[in-house]
C-alpha cells in the first residue's frame, strides 16, 4: 500500500493525562521516567482537560488533547503508537480514551495500541493499596482515604473503584473510605463517618487523597474536609513519602512501576 511507505519511525509513547494547573510539572517529571526507561521511543504528552490547555496556552505552553495528538504523531509516520493511560481507575477518562484509540486505528495505518488504567488488575491494585497503607499508617491514627470516584454508576471501570475502597476498609478497622464526586460522597455520609470514628473512640484522622496528583481538589476539597473533622478530632492530610511537599499519587514509585509496565506489555505485544 503506497500510503504505508510515509509510515517510517518505529514507536512513539503518549501518555494520555487529564492535566493540572497547579501539578502540571509532575506530568513533565513522568515524561523524562518513560524517556528514560524506554529510550528508543519518541514520548509525547496529552491533555484531556480543556481548562488545562487553555490555562497553559496563556502561559506560552502549547500542548493538544489525544485526538490532535494522535494526528500529530500519525502525520509524523510512526508505525507503532502506545497510548498510555496515565488514569487511577478504569473508568470514564479512560473509556473515551479507548474510544479514540479504537477510532483512529479505523482510519490510521498505524497500529496503535493503549494501555490498562493504573489500578485495572486484582494483584496490581491489591499489593499496591497494602504497600501504600503499610507506609502511611500510624499507630493510634486513623486513615480517611478520599477517592476521586465518578458520575456515572453504569461504567464498568467502577468495579475497580469498590475493589479499592472495600479492600482497604477491610485490611484494617481504622481505614475509612468516601469520594469527592462519586459513591459515598463526602457530603452525604460525613454525619455517618464521624459516628462511626466516634464509636471507635478515635482521636486522630489523617486524610490521604487517592488524586493522581494534587491540584485544586486537593487545595480546597482536602483542606475543606479535614478543617470540618477538626471540630471533632485532631485531623490532618497525610504526609507525603516522596519529595514533594504534597501527596501526589503520581509521584509513588510503585504507580510509576505499573505505568512502566503496562507500557512495556503493549510493547511486547507488537512483537
Amino acid at each position: 500500500m503506497k500510503r504505508y511507505r510515509h509510515y517510517k519511525k518505529d514507536k512513539a509513547i503518549v501518555l494520555a493525562c487529564f492535566g493540572s494547573v497547579i501539578e502540571q510539572d509532575k506530568y513533565l517529571e513522568l515524561e523524562h521516567i518513560v524517556k528514560t526507561n524506554f529510550p528508543d521511543c519518541d514520548i509525547f504528552l496529552s491533555f484531556s482537560s480543556r481548562m488545562v490547555l487553555k490555562h497553559l496556552a496563556k502561559e506560552g505552553k502549547v500542548y493538544k488533547n489525544l485526538p490532535q495528538t494522535l494526528a500529530d504523531v500519525d502525520m509524523l509516520g510512526y508505525r507503532n503508537i502506545i497510548v498510555s493511560s496515565i488514569n487511577i481507575f478504569p473508568t470514564d477518562e479512560h473509556k473515551v480514551l479507548k474510544d479514540i484509540v479504537d477510532g483512529f486505528n479505523n482510519f490510521s495505518l498505524a497500529n496503535i495500541r493503549y494501555t490498562k488504567a493504573i489500578l485495572t488488575t486484582t494483584k496490581e491494585t491489591t499489593l499496591f493499596l497494602k504497600d501504600l497503607n503499610e507506609q502511611i499508617s500510624i499507630q493510634d491514627v486513623a486513615n480517611l482515604y478520599i477517592i476521586h470516584g465518578t458520575p456515572k454508576l453504569e461504567l464498568g471501570g467502577i468495579a475497580s473503584i469498590n475493589y479499592a475502597a472495600e479492600f482497604l476498609q477491610y485490611i484494617s478497622d481504622t481505614n475509612f473510605t468516601c469520594s469527592l464526586e462519586g459513591m459515598f460522597p463526602y457530603f452525604a455520609i460525613k454525619d455517618q463517618l464521624v459516628h462511626k470514628l466516634e464509636q471507635k473512640n478515635i482521636k486522630k484522622v489523617q486524610i490521604i487523597p487517592m488524586l493522581l496528583v494534587s491540584g485544586n481538589h486537593y487545595i480546597n476539597d482536602m483542606v475543606e474536609i479535614k478543617d470540618e473533622l477538626n471540630e471533632k478530632f485532631d485531623a490532618t492530610i497525610v504526609q507525603s513519602i516522596t519529595s514533594s511537599d504534597k501527596f501526589n499519587f503520581i509521584e509513588l514509585p510503585m504507580v510509576q512501576d505499573i505505568i512502566l509496565k503496562n507500557i512495556q506489555e503493549e510493547i511486547t505485544k507488537l512483537g
